[in-house]
Order: C-alpha cells, then sequence, then structure tokens
C-alpha cells in the first residue's frame, strides 16, 4: 500500500513515514532526540525478536539517540544486554536506557567522549566486568558541521571531525579487541557521503571514507581471530544530527533528493545492524551494506 499526501507530508508505505519536516533547529551537537518534531521513528511494536543475540553483550557508541538508539533497542529484542557511550544527552540515554529494560535486558550508561582513552578503557572495563562480555562493538557516534566551502573548514573543525568520527573508531576498536573471542563482531557506522561526496560536509565525508578503509583493513586483519568486522552506509536518516547541522529551513525537505523522496527513520536501519551482528552473517566480513534510499545508485 502507498499514499502520498503532501499537504499532510506523509507517506504511507505499510506503514505512515513522514517525508517533510517542520523548519527546527538546535544549536548543539549532537543534538537532542527530545527536542526533535515529529521524533524519530526508532522501535517496530510487531518487531519480534528470535534470540539472535541471545545473552551477548553489545557496547554501542552514540547509543543513546537516533540509529544507535534504534539498534539498541533491537539488540535488546534479540536478548542482548548493552552498554551505552554517549556524549551528555542523558535525558535521552534514560530514555534508551528504559526501552532496553522493557525487554527485559540489562543496560549501562556511561557518559564520556570517544576522544578520551581513559574514559573509554574505563567503560569498556566495566561493561565487561558488569555484563560478562563484550561480543559487540558498534562505533556509531558521529559529529559534522556543514561550510560552503573549504576555505571555511578551519583547522581546529577538520580535526574535532576526524578525532571523534575517526579516531573515536579507532580508539574503540583497539580497546574492545582487548575483550573480544573468536565470534565477536565489530560493526561501523559510515555514510553514503563516503560514495558519493558531499560538498558541504567535506570533512565529515572524509571521515566516512576512512572508516570504509579501515572496515576492511580490519576484516583482513581479524579474520583469522574469528571477529568480523563490517559496516553501515546510512543515506539521510531523521535523528538529532540532523537539526543540530543544518539550518531550520534545510530541513523541511531534508531526504527529498533521494530516489525514494524522504528521510529514512532510524528503525529502518536496525536490522541490518542486527544481521551483521548475528550468526546470520557468519560468512560476511569487510561489507559495507548501504541504507539509503537508493542514493548510493546516483554516485
Amino acid at each position: 500500500m502507498r499514499k502520498f499526501n503532501q499537504n499532510l507530508g506523509y507517506k504511507e508505505e505499510c506503514r505512515k513515514i513522514p517525508i517533510q519536516f517542520p523548519p527546527q533547529h538546535q544549536d548543539l551537537q549532537p543534538g537532542l532526540e527530545s527536542l526533535m518534531e515529529p521524533k524519530p521513528i526508532f522501535d517496530n511494536p510487531n518487531y519480534i525478536g528470535t534470540g539472535k543475540l541471545k545473552d551477548k553483550v553489545a557496547l554501542v557508541t552514540g547509543g543513546d539517540s537516533g540509529i544507535g538508539r534504534a539498534v539498541s533497542v533491537a539488540f535488546a529484542k534479540e536478548g542482548a544486554d548493552v552498554c551505552i557511550i554517549y556524549y551528555n544527552e542523558h535525558e535521552d540515554a534514560r530514555m534508551t536506557k528504559s526501552c532496553i529494560e522493557a525487554q527485559g535486558r540489562r543496560c549501562l550508561l556511561f557518559a564520556g567522549d570517544v576522544r578520551n582513552e581513559a574514559f573509554c578503557r574505563k567503560a569498556a572495563a566495566k561493561c565487561v566486568s558488569d555484563l560478562g562480555s563484550l561480543d559487540i562493538l558498534v562505533n556509531n557516534a558521529g559529529v559534522q558541521f556543514p561550510q560552503d566551502d573549504i576555505q571555511d573548514i578551519s583547522m581546529e573543525q577538520m580535526e574535532t571531525t576526524f578525532q571523534i568520527n575517526f579516531f573515536g573508531i579507532f580508539l574503540m576498536t583497539k580497546i574492545a579487541l582487548s575483550y573480544m573471542k573468536c565470534g565477536s563482531t565489530i560493526i561501523n557506522t559510515t555514510s553514503v557521503t563516503a560514495y558519493n561526496g558531499n560538498d558541504q560536509l567535506i570533512d565529515y565525508s572524509s571521515t566516512k571514507g576512512a572508516i570504509v578503509s579501515f572496515t576492511r583493513s580490519m576484516a583482513r586483519s581479524l579474520v583469522s581471530h574469528g571477529i568480523r568486522v563490517n559496516a553501515v552506509a546510512p543515506g539521510p536518516i531523521w535523528t538529532p544530527l540532523q537539526p543540530a547541522s543544518w539550518p531550520a529551513d534545510y530541513i523541511e525537505t531534508f531526504g527529498s533528493s533521494t530516489p525514494m523522496k524522504r528521510a529514512g527513520q532510524p528503525v529502518e536501519l536496525a536490522p541490518t545492524y542486527v544481521y551483521l551482528a548475528s550468526d546470520d552473517a557468519s560468512y560476511v566480513t569487510g561489507q559495507v551494506l548501504h541504507v539509503d534510499g537508493g542514493q548510493s545508485m546516483q554516485s
């Protein structure tokens, strides 16, 4: 069933999905889901887990909101306990924790900066000591700072974007591997911009390209240890990062340039992460799965 109502700004593809958004902007990154309108769709109430991740322990960076929240809740539905690293979005993090616990799973919250090695080591160690293992690492935390021209990108901005988006992944991967064993898996969040490029997100796109290469190289490095490494490349997804990055008027038509003519919702990515984390993907490593409304076809 497909229905379109331009006045309402919604598209119905078996369920109601917003295709337009009210103008809105948040001043601080990575943004708050609690302030967004409409709220991102992070859970499918009809999704019933089948134990694909039963008694596994996942560590998800940026797991408080957006894609990270959807992934964390889906993992819990599949039987995993979840540790969440987030920056300072405490209300969002508590909401995600309650959703995970509603599935009968445990959740630990760690507020801090993925650029801080001591914090990351402490969080990973606490995750293992309290929950028993670290089987799945999802490197999802990220920022973006749109600029119209490379001349507007300061060295400080370039360094910040790389430190959070790429060096944070490098650091968390090194630390997590101290606890991982055969059968563990790492999933990195890259972006369609790694393939299409984006003239307003030069530094961000560059970090996402680096993540693709890092994913493939680490997959080769760890294959003999029985640890799989893959990535997901989202297109435009309705997350707090968007109103925290773009001007209010940009948000009105966010995602409309994709072949599907709309932005994606976090819930639409979660099954991809579940697949890569589970034994269903036991013969999959070094791959990037695209969930982008067809946008990568335009590259």
